[in-house]
Formats: structure tokens, C-alpha cells, sequence
């Protein structure tokens, strides 16, 4: 989601969304639906959470800084009850960590109330903005779910129903965007024409639940029925289900990161589960890039997966060569580099047993600035490893990402800067390979129709606003910058 606060780009956030529309709310109350989706899906969002259910038509919410757990007790979701209800999960950066940032965001408009969750970025966001602003709208947050439900809100003066309000809307709207809306009596769920982010739909009984990953679904009990296609949009209300279709054609560009690292592993997204792709991932560096080591480990979680698939080719043993301490968070939501390091030393720690005269290959998911992979390299070192080759199971960053996952400015990315040796001697590893940008479709293993790897390769599937260019960052902490 886009950020307006002073006059510059903020970082940008990776979110997640849930939702469950029930005609009586028996079958699973929704608040404690929502509760449960988002805990499945925390690892998308641990700045801030919130729920906002509709109980007859009167829409509640409750929403704060802070992961579901912390926020959320039985006293809190028993006052939201109610029939339907939607919920999200949200990164944010310092400058951008607020309460009022957080959503869901409610809204009371001519038509009664609406309720939005996003999970995206909009590439005309500072386009619309200027446009509503002009027409007298003030804006209450920084971010670009505001623009979204202000257009909904205009379009919905004029339209017979609040989906073809959104329908409408959606075609003045240009970026990534997974969204859930939330009417009085419906809940609409809308996925961008490229499909830039995940999201699927489910059922419980005949209640219909909406999720960004599917992992969200089994939370709740709830069967997988099938992703949202992109530039779909799915109603449910008191009458069933309705679809509209864009008809505008667009190229079908998943983001990529979804497989390497942003997803669940248990997660199964647009048919492809995340596990196949992170192993397959693995086999292929095993076959680009083979050494001659004792262990493979990897670092937790996304790593793991990977290095089991460099293993089973590779004929190296997989061992747990790290220790994780699960009790804290993602080390990129840290607001300053101090804290970033302090994190990623208490956060992982070396197993010497399992390494100490050994020669290691380190699977890791991406190298953004370079400052992480070193710290671990040389806690394996310090634990007694004879070698250390670094394998990292993703392509090298060249370009920033105007879709919604935060990729530094090309002046901050270390593969930009210097070459693969001199980016291995940095890290003190012995060896260092990427992913090749080749090997991405085999990763995929065929089964994923189109995706975007324009943070690799620098081939935008849309068109990107020279605003939008001239108005990133120079540095900042973004979400996959494990520092």
C-alpha cells in the first residue's frame, strides 16, 4: 500500500487478507473466523492487525498496532458479533507505524458504511489522490486503501449495486491489489487483471471465506474451492454468489517473491504449492551450482525448503545446522539498523555440532544489501565450519518493485553495485551462487501460468508513472531486507 506522509514515497507493505460471509453466523462466528485466518497468515503483516464485522447491517471493528495475539482477547471478539466480516494483517515502517494506518478501514458514506482490507500498491494512487483532493475529499491515513474506498464510495452514488461500484472502480484503479470489501449485506472479494497478489476462496458448510493464502483456509476449517482469477471480481450476498470479469486484457504476472518467500510454506497458490517450488528451487542450484561440501543446511524458514531440494540432488546431507527462536519477529520490521542487527543475532544461532570441520552449503532465499548473509556466515564460522557456500535460491534484486513489495532503489542493492565474487568475499562465504533468472520457470515447474520478476529482470508487465519513479526512497527498510 502506497504511503503519502510528507512528500516523498514511504515504504510500501506486504499484508495479508480474510473474510467469511455467513448468512446467520452459526456455523463459525466470523470475528473468531477472522481471528484464527489472521494468526495463519501473521507472517504477512506483524505491525498491525484489525476485524470489522457487520451484524445486520451495522458494521464494528476493532483494530490496534501489534500482532492478532497481542490485540485480540475473547472480551474483544465477543463484542463483534455479527454475520460477515473481513480483517487484515499489515507490515508498516518507521514513520508509517500508526493506528491509524492500520486496517481494515470503515468508512460512512450516502450509501451507509463500507469496510475495505488491501493487499497491494497502486501505481496511479498519487494521480487519484490529487483528483479526490480537488473534489474536497480529506484523507484521514497515508495510505492508498484510502483512494481505493473513496472511489468506490463516488462510483456507488451511481451504480445499482455496491459490486458494480467496485467493478467500476476497479477499472480506474492501475497497481496490485487483492481486495475484500465489506457492505452492508455483502462481502466482495476483487483481485487485480495482472493477479499480482494471492488470493483465494473457500467454503464452511455454505459460508464463504476469502483468504490471501490458503493456509488461511485450513485455519478455519474451511475447504479450498479456488484462487480468485485475476481482474475477478466475487460477491457474496443474500441472493449467492455473483462474478464479474475485466474484460480488458492484461498479462498475468503473479509476483514471484509470493513462491520464493512471502508465502507460507504450507500454502498452495494459484496451483502451485509454495514447499514444491522452494525444493524445486534447491534441486536446480544443486544442478547450476555444485560443490563439493559434507552438510547442507538451511536458514529458517524459507531457506529450509530449499535446502532439502539441494540435498536430495545433490546426494549431501540435509542437517539442522541453525536454531531459530520463533518468539521473534521478521528481522526486516525492525525500524533501525541497530535493532535490525540486534535481532538477527538473538534471533538465530548456530547448531556447532552439526557443522563444527564441516564444509557447509548455506541455502538462503535472496540477498538484498548484503548485511544478513555475512552475520550468518560468520556465526557458522565462529561454530567451527571448515567452508561455507552460500546458495541463494532467487535470482539477484537490479530493480525496485512498484507493486507492493518493498525492493530498495537500485543505489541500495548489492548485486548492482559489484559482482558475484566480490559479493561472496563481503559475506565471507567461500563460494556464492544465485538462482539463475533462467531457472525461474523450471522453479515454477510449469504449473504457474504467468508471473512478474520485474525486481530480477527489470521487465515491468505495466506501465510505471514517472512520478512514481522520481519519488522512491533513497534508503529505507523495506520488507525482505532481512538486515
Amino acid at each position: 500500500m502506497t504511503n503519502f506522509e510528507d512528500t516523498s514515497w514511504k515504504p510500501h507493505e506486504e499484508c495479508g487478507v480474510f473474510g467469511i460471509y455467513s448468512k446467520d453466523g452459526k456455523e463459525i462466528p466470523p470475528a473468531y473466523a477472522c481471528y484464527n485466518g489472521l494468526l495463519a497468515l501473521q507472517h504477512r503483516g506483524q505491525e498491525s492487525c484489525g476485524i470489522a464485522v457487520n451484524d445486520s447491517g451495522v458494521i464494528s471493528y476493532s483494530k490496534d498496532m501489534g500482532l492478532v495475539s497481542e490485540v485480540f482477547s475473547d472480551s474483544v471478539l465477543n463484542r463483534l458479533g455479527g454475520q460477515i466480516a473481513l480483517s487484515h494483517v499489515r507490515y508498516s515502517t518507521s514513520g508509517d507505524s500508526v493506528r491509524e494506518n492500520a486496517q481494515p478501514l470503515v468508512m460512512r458514506y450516502i450509501k451507509g458504511t463500507l469496510a475495505i482490507a488491501h493487499n497491494g500498491n497502486l501505481t496511479n494512487a498519487h494521480e487519484l489522490r490529487r483528483e479526490l483532493e480537488k473534489n474536497g475529499c480529506i484523507f484521514q491515513t497515508t495510505i492508498d486503501s484510502e483512494v481505493i474506498a473513496y472511489m468506490i464510495a463516488r462510483e456507488r452514488v451511481g451504480a445499482v449495486s455496491i459490486e458494480e461500484a467496485v467493478f467500476r472502480a476497479m477499472q480506474k484503479v492501475e497497481g496490485s491489489f487483492s481486495l475484500l470489501v465489506m457492505s452492508p449485506q455483502k462481502l466482495i472479494a476483487v483481485r487485480d487483471p495482472n493477479g499480482f497478489r494471492p488470493l483465494c476462496m473457500g467454503k464452511i458448510g455454505d459460508d464463504i471465506v476469502f483468504a490471501s493464502e490458503s493456509c488461511a483456509l485450513d485455519a478455519v476449517g474451511a475447504e479450498f474451492v479456488r484462487d480468485v482469477e485475476p481482474g475477478e471480481l466475487i460477491a457474496a450476498g443474500p441472493s449467492g454468489l455473483k462474478y464479474h470479469y475485466n474484460k480488458k486484457p492484461a498479462n498475468r504476472s503473479l509476483c514471484v517473491f509470493e513462491y520464493i518467500y512471502f508465502a507460507r510454506t504450507d500454502s498452495k497458490i494459484d496451483g502451485l504449492g509454495v514447499y514444491e517450488s522452494r525444493k524445486e528451487a534447491g534441486r536446480l542450484l544443486a544442478r547450476q551450482s555444485p560443490v563439493e561440501a559434507d552438510v547442507v543446511i538451511g536458514v529458517p524458514e524459507s531457506g529450509i525448503d530449499a535446502a532439502i531440494g539441494y540435498s536430495e540432488e545433490s546426494g549431501i546431507p540435509y542437517q539442522k545446522g541453525i536454531v531459530k527462536n520463533s518468539y521473534i519477529g521478521r528481522t526486516f520490521i525492525k525500524p533501525t539498523q541497530l535493532e535490525r542487527e540486534r535481532s538477527v543475532r538473538i534471533k538465530l544461532n548456530a547448531l556447532e555440532s552439526e557443522v563444527r570441520g564441516k564444509r557447509v552449503v548455506l541455502l538462503d532465499d535472496s540477498i538484498v544489501r548484503g548485511t544478513t548473509s555475512g552475520r550468518i556466515v560468520s556465526m557458522l564460522k565462529d561454530a567451527g565450519a571448515k567452508e561455507v557456500h552460500l546458495r541463494i535460491s532467487s535470482p539477484p534484486f537490479l530493480w525496485p518493485c512498484y507493486y507492493g513489495t518493498d525492493i530498495p532503489t537500485r543505489e541500495d542493492l548489492i548485486a548492482v553495485k559489484h559482482t558475484v565474487e566480490e559479493i561472496a568475499q563481503m559475506n565471507y562465504a567461500d563460494s556464492l551462487a544465485f538462482l539463475s533468472l533462467d531457472n525461474l520457470p523450471d522453479m515454477l515447474k510449469g504449473k504457474c501460468s504467468g508471473y512478474c520478476d520485474a525486481c530480477f529482470s527489470g521487465k515491468y508487465p505495466t506501465e510505471i508513472p514517472q512520478e512514481m519513479i522520481d519519488h522512491r526512497p533513497q534508503s529505507y527498510c523495506t520488507p525482505i531486507q532481512r538486515l
